[in-house]
């Protein structure tokens, strides 16, 4: 159940994406501006997501200390 909630919270974003840059490149030439901004977010949450995966320290402390 949790699974298809993930697959359809992912088909609404992919359609708000797609929303969100055929918008952005009607608004020309503004739109481009807009492009590189979500281009640049996107890719820094990239780099927190893999700062985050690749982090043993993080995973140590999530299964042997307890509170």
């Amino acid at each position: 159940m949790e699974k298809a909630g993930y697959v359809l919270l992912g088909i609404v974003f992919l359609i708000y994406l797609v929303a969100i840059f055929v918008g952005l490149i009607a608004a020309m030439p503004w739109g481009i501006v807009g492009l590189i901004a979500i281009a640049g977010v996107g890719l820094l949450l990239m780099k927190v997501v893999t700062d985050r995966i690749e982090n043993k320290e993080d995973d140590y402390y999530d299964k042997n200390v307890k509170m």
